[in-house]
Formats: structure tokens, sequence, C-alpha cells
């Protein structure tokens, strides 16, 4: 078995020389952190190595070159750089993911490229994958490569992981191609964002826009599992840490101290984008020299800003304004001694970024949008004597680990501005106390733990999928069950109704039993081996107008009515509903609050549906009843029950299991079976005898031994029996 990453480049640049190509390895964060798993083995790193298609010689030796380093290329024509990288990756995907749509741009001959390349690195996988790989794909540029991966192996290991924030719905639902994109990341089994915002974005995302379920970070589509999960990236602490003892960067260290050394230095690094609020920050920091001229010749900001599509018009029409506005600036509080704004547009060596992180004594990163950030972790590495203050925008993934940085809103210019002054204000046991605490949390959660993490819930998020594989009613448990009921002479089968004998319907009056239901029911029932018990939270009137006739036994309201076939109704004594009004004035009061939900009254509970109420409103309504009555139902010796799309309030004498358990003591039996999909059938499940076999429609987390994944398993199940026992 060996791991496959993937991303859009290989963590190596490849240089045309005199001497011929030469490569070159990235000192990038993730390709430190993932150099554990990649130069292993014969574990392999595949993606675009930076330069056009060469010709077939020039291709093989590529090849066979990154192949001694354990990198294995995907060659890309300059259309699909165009259309698929600089296109759909960084002119749709870029700015609607950082909450720029205005300018997104929607081309269909993008997207085409888009499911093109993907569709490339796909088939270079199964060129070098082999059984029992796992995959572990990066980045928005690959969104599509889960799906298609798993399309052709299902039963591969792959793992996603986005670096940059994922969007809200309202935001994402811009894409046209947005289910797409979410059916394809659904492919993995394991899918990582940085914070609990981008997860929380993704699942409301799924659950709006696909027929999948979610519940909580576990959402099911298409009989499959995938787990979302937070992994907050960090760097590779250990590196920083020691380049400040490196002879070239103590150099530079004192090649700082000697040119700024009457000045506090504020510090900022960022690639050009509009997504990193460069602008807002120089107006904050123009704003500081402007209300605080007695810092004219004491303080500077060192703001460097790396070359990214300056050819593109947003990114070129950036750089213009920070020209400008730095040009504005050093114009008007320029001195002979002293500029405000040393300002480099060039990337710069790792050994001059190292000194400037532990030379500056604020570092200023406030970005609109980000996924993490990593250089205000790598400052905080940097700061070696516990001292230096850092400003952090609370947009970016690091702010919810580097609490003990000043949090400030990048949009709001005077608080970012009052923050400078904070900072250079600061004295320097509190700066201490702050930079420890960070250094803590870098130092903890590096790179490396990252890596760690990660693979370790992919392993885990394998184990519980081969769980459900296992739980889920197969070919081979079918026939378990079938014979088992061929060899009884008593059998009793239990059986809920909605989500278990019918399909789940907005309005509950639509959930009528069909011919087909009223056929394998009238079948099984007329077996005299069988006992059939309807256990239902429905209205006794509905299940009496539905079943009343047939030749079963029904338990409705929970049990709080039953009908024993041939006898008539009778309710379960001791019951009272005086408790009634105060309760329902309290879900009045939600239905008012809350569109499209209602209240439905029975003769001992009362409940209030939410189905058709827009997705989330609804769960959280819910969650805020239950809040309210708590004190209430147990004052009254009354029972919540959460269910699907409702919230129930009953007798806490009524009770599936109860009703179930005494029924099994009044009659004989030596097969008992019981199907159900909701909260309340778990205390059914948990009454049944040890050899019973239990069933939970549409989730494997249960007291049940096995699930059935819908309605219709269900049905085909029961009428495998039919034809059992007539053949019996």
């Amino acid at each position: 078995m060996k791991t496959i990453i993937v991303s859009n480049r290989l963590p190596v640049k490849i240089s045309n020389t005199e001497d011929g190509m030469t490569f070159t390895p990235s000192e990038g964060g993730l390709a430190t952190g993932l150099g554990s798993i990649y130069r292993t083995g014969n574990n392999m790193w595949l993606g675009w190595p930076g330069i056009e298609v060469p010709d077939e010689q020039q291709s093989n030796n590529i090849t066979d070159k990154l192949a001694e380093i354990n990198l294995h290329p995907v060659f890309l024509t300059q259309e699909e750089i165009n259309l698929y990288y600089e296109g759909f990756s960084n002119e749709t995907l870029w700015p609607i993911f950082h909450y720029h749509p205005t300018y997104a741009k929607y081309e269909q001959s993008y997207w085409d490229s888009y499911v093109s390349v993907n569709k490339k690195f796909r088939d270079a996988i199964f060129k070098i994958a082999e059984p029992g790989d796992r995959i572990w794909i990066h980045d928005y540029q690959l969104l599509l490569l889960p799906g298609l991966v798993r399309e052709l192996q299902p039963d591969i290991t792959i793992g996603f992981f986005l670096h940059i924030p994922f969007p809200s719905y309202e935001i994402f639902r811009l894409i046209p191609w947005r289910a797409e994109i979410l059916e394809n990341l659904l492919g993995a089994d394991l899918v990582g964002f940085h914070t609990f915002d981008d997860l929380r974005h993704f699942t409301s995302s799924v659950a709006r826009l696909l027929p999948a379920q979610t519940l909580a970070n576990e959402i099911t589509y298409k009989d499959r599992l995938t787990v979302a999960e937070t992994f907050p990236m960090g760097i590779d602490n250990n590196k920083f840490e020691m380049l400040t003892k490196n002879p070239e960067v103590a150099e530079n260290i004192e090649a700082l101290h000697n040119i700024f050394a009457d000045n506090k230095m504020i510090l900022s690094i960022d690639r050009l984008d509009y997504s990193k609020g460069i602008l807002q920050r120089l107006q904050a920091f123009e704003l500081l020299i402007e209300s605080h001229p007695e810092l004219i010749g004491k303080v500077v900001l060192y703001m460097i800003v790396v070359p990214s599509r300056d050819t593109v018009a947003q990114y070129k029409e950036l750089r213009d304004e920070i020209d400008k506005l730095v040009g504005n600036i050093n114009a008007r509080y320029r001195t002979l001694e002293w500029t405000p704004v040393n300002y480099y547009y060039r990337a710069f060596p790792v050994e001059m970024l190292s000194a400037l992180y532990h030379t500056a004594d604020v570092c200023l990163i406030t970005p609109m949008r980000d996924g993490m950030n990593l250089v205000s972790k790598e400052y905080v590495a940097s700061r070696t004597n516990n001292s230096g203050v850092l400003i952090l925008s609370e947009m970016a993934g690091a702010a919810k680990e580097l609490i003990d940085a000043l949090i400030v809103n990048p949009n709001n210019i005077g608080e970012v501005y009052r923050a400078m002054i904070d900072a250079l204000n600061m004295p320097l046991e509190e700066q201490q106390r702050r930079m420890a605490a960070m250094r803590d949390v870098v130092s903890k959660f590096n790179i490396h733990h990252w890596v760690k993490i990660y693979m370790s819930k992919l392993s885990e998020v394998k184990e519980i999928q081969s769980s459900m594989q296992a739980k889920h009613i197969s070919t081979e448990g079918r026939q378990f069950i079938e014979a088992t009921y061929n060899q009884a002479s008593k059998r009793v089968i239990f059986l809920d109704y909605d989500g278990t004998l019918v399909g789940f319907k907005a309005n509950p009056l639509q959930a009528f039993p069909d011919e087909d239901l009223m056929d394998i029911l009238d079948q099984l029932s007329s077996d005299p081996a069988n006992r059939i018990v309807i256990v239902s939270g429905r209205k006794y009137e509905t299940l009496e107008d539905w079943f009343g006739g047939m030749n079963i036994d029904i338990f409705a309201e929970h049990g709080a009515w039953q009908k024993l076939r041939g006898e008539e109704w009778q309710r379960l004594p001791g019951l009272h509903n005086s408790w009634k009004q105060d309760v329902e004035q309290v879900l009045d009061l939600f239905v008012d609050r809350t569109p499209g939900s209602f209240t439905e009254e029975k003769s001992y509970s009362l409940a209030w549906h939410y189905r058709k109420v827009e997705e989330g409103l609804g769960e959280l309504r819910a969650n805020e009843l239950m809040n309210t009555l708590r004190f209430t139902t147990e004052d009254k010796g009354l029972q919540m029950l959460p269910g699907n799309k409702v919230v129930e309030i009953k007798n806490i004498e009524v009770n599936k299991g109860k009703v179930a358990a005494k029924y099994l003591d009044l009659v004989e039996s030596d097969f008992v079976m019981a199907l159900g999909d909701d909260h309340t059938d778990e205390d059914m499940f948990k009454a049944m005898p040890a050899e019973a076999l239990t069933i939970k429609i549409g989730s494997n987390i249960s007291a049940a031994k096995y699930y059935l994944r819908d309605y219709r398993e269900v049905r085909r199940l029961l009428r495998t029996l039919t034809m059992r026992g007539s053949l019996a």
C-alpha cells in the first residue's frame, strides 16, 4: 500500500540552465509537511511540474528524473493552463470562495477545461495507483477529482483537503455547476477544512443542494458515508526557530537593526491579491501617522507584496492602487532621514524573511478572507525571545488558534489603527505572555501534527464505513433472515410506519399506504404463523382508517392506544392530557415564529412538525423549543422526543419499548423482528430479546443490529419474506 498525494503543482521548480534542466525543491509549508509521506517508501506526489508539455523525449526524461524523488508529473498545455488554472480555478472559484462574487466569471469553456483537466489527473493517478493505495487530494483546483476517481475505483481510500475558505451557501450557490462540484467532492471519504465555519458552510450547501442526509459532520450520499472535519494546518516551527541561528539570517538581522535602529518596525507580508486587505492596511497606517505626528521618524511599515497574476485586470488595478497609495503616504510624510512605508514588490529568500520576522516589533496580517494564513504562524515561530505583537484579521483561519494576537476586523480601518497603537505601546511583559502562549500553540499543532491527525482520521473513517457495510443487510444477511424466518412457526414482526413502510412526506396526510404496501401487509398477515404489529406515532383514527380491516395488531400514538386483531381500540390506563393547554401555547408561539411549521394534536401527545421549514432554521427552532420546554416537561411528567423533522411531547408512560415488551409477554414467538427509522424506535430496539432481528432504517447509528437505507429496501425484504413463507 502506498499514499499518492495529488495537488495542482508538484513541490519542485524546473528551470532550464546551460547545463540542462535543474530541479529545485519547494520550501513551502505543504511540501515540508508532506515530505514525511512522499519521500518515504514507494509513496508518490502527483501534479503539474510548472512547465508546458515538452516533446516526448523531454517528457520521458523529466518523468524519469522526477521518479527518483518520488514525484510524478501531469503535463498541461498552455490552453489548459489558461482555461483550467487561470480561468475556472482563479477567475471563478477563487473570487467566489473568497467572497468577491463580482469578480467571478462563469465561462462554459472554463468549466469544460476544468472537467477535462481533472479527468487528466484521474488518468494519471491510475497509471501509478494499485489496489489498497490511499489518495490524498489537495485544494480547489481539483474539486472534481475525488468523484472521478471513486467512479472508477469504488473501494479506494480518498482524502481531500481544502486550503482556502469554503463560502456560505448564499455565495456558493452562485456557481452554475455547484451541484456537480459537491457531488464529486463527496467522492472523498474525508473532506478536511481549516475551520469549523468552512465545515459548516460545506455541510449546509450539501444539505440544500443535494438529496443527501447530513448528521452533524457525517454526510450520506448515494449510499456512501463522507465525513467532513476540521484540521487547522500548521507550519514546521522547528525550521523557523532554527533559522534565527543561521549565520546569513544573523547578518540580515544585524543589517536591519542598523537601518531601523531608531524605528519600530511593523511588518506586512502578502501575495498580491484582492482578498489580502492590503489597501485597507495602508489606510490604517496612514491614519496612524496622521493622528499621531509624534510617530513620524519613529515607526515604519515594512511591506512586502509578492507578485501574483499582475497581468490580470483586477490584480493590475490593485497593484496600481497600492503603488499610488504608498506614493501618497511617502510623499506626504517622508523626511530626509525617514520613509514611512518601505514597500517591496518582489519575493524574498527565506533567510531574509526569517530576519524580518525576528526583527519586526509588530506583524500586521489583515486579510479580508483567508483559509489559514501561515505567515502569522511563521512570525510567531520566529520570535524566539517571546517579544513582538501579532495583529491578526478575524477573517483568517489562524485567528481561531492564535487567540492571544490582537484580533481585528480588517474592514474596520479605525480598529486596525487602534490595534497598531496598542501593539506599539504594549509592555514587554504582556508581549511575552501573549507570544509564549501563541508559540505553544504553533509548536504543538505543527505541520507534522496536521498530517498525523488527518491520516489517522482517514483510517478511522474507512473503519466506520466498513462497519456500516457489515451492518447493512447484504445478500448474505438477507439469506440469513429468510432462513431464520422459514424455520420459525410463531413469528412477530414490529413495523413502524412513517419512514419505514412509506417515504417521508412534507405533508403527513399524503403519506397514506399505497397498493403495493397493502398487498405486502395482506400477504404477511394472512400467514397463520405471523403476527404483524404496526407501532406508530400516528393518531389511532388514522391507523384505523388505513389498517382497521386487516388481520394485524396496531399500536397508535407510540402505544397510547392499541387494537389487537379482532378486538376494539383500548387506551393505555393512567394517561392524562391536562398538560396540553400550557404546552400548546408554547408550540403556537413557535409556529408563529417559524414559517412552514405546524402543530399536530393527538389524544395524549402534541407534535411540532418542521418538515416544511427552511433547512437550518427548523433545526435551530427545534433546539430552542426543547430548551424552552425542558423544565415544563420534567415538572409535568412528560417526555420530549426529537424525531425526523418533528419534536413530540407525550406522557412519559407512553413508550414503544414498553408496549412492545408487554406484547411479547402475551404472545408466544420463536422469531421476532422490529423495523423503525426514528428516535422513538430506539426504545423498541432496546426492549427486544437478544435473539431478535432489529433493523434501523436510514442510519447505522442505532441500537439495532442491522440497517436498511430506505423504505424501498424494507419493502423488498418484506416482499421476499412473503414469497419465502408461501414456498415453505
